[in-house]
């Protein structure tokens, strides 16, 4: 009977902290979602047959290929590096040569820089609504260089 209570507890403890950790990572999500600095990444073409997949597209942004480009090649999967970018009066964002004042955080997966999302999920039935995307819209923190994805942009960069 005794170690079935501790059995419990240790569950209980074990449930009580994975809670913590998941609510601890929306919050600073929601942070960044309210507070971060607006940065636009262009779009690349991707695959058509995947561009458009059920109820999400799939992405791929310009500047993920500008920074592969200048990878060195001691990059290793897994690996959590950060870019400099520069914005200009749009908010459009390029790779900066220098340390500008916005430092982009982005993972290496696969050989691939992967800068938080690879794919945006939309409403079932909107899937036209998106097709004309051309920009992805990220909020920075400009702390830790943490990017979320909050929505995609057209061409006039017009919110979609």
């Amino acid at each position: 009977m005794r170690s079935t209570a501790w059995t419990r507890l240790l569950i209980a403890v074990g449930a009580v902290l994975v809670l913590f950790t998941v609510n601890f990572g929306i919050v600073g999500k929601e942070r960044i979602r309210r507070d971060g600095e607006v940065v636009l990444l262009p779009l690349v073409p991707v695959d058509p047959r995947s561009l458009v997949q059920g109820d999400y597209m799939a992405l791929r942004f310009a500047l993920a290929q500008e920074i592969e480009r200048s990878l060195p090649a001691e990059a290793r999967d897994g690996e959590v590096r950060f870019a400099d970018v520069a914005v200009d009066t749009r908010r459009v964002a390029r790779l900066a040569p220098s340390p500008t004042g916005i430092r982009l955080r982005y993972r290496i997966r696969q050989g691939r820089v992967w800068l938080g999302t690879n794919a945006y999920f939309f409403e079932e039935g909107s899937a036209p609504r998106y097709t004309g995307a051309r920009y992805g819209e990220f909020r920075v923190d400009r702390g830790s260089g943490e990017a979320v994805l909050v929505g995609l942009r057209g061409e006039a960069l017009e919110p979609l």
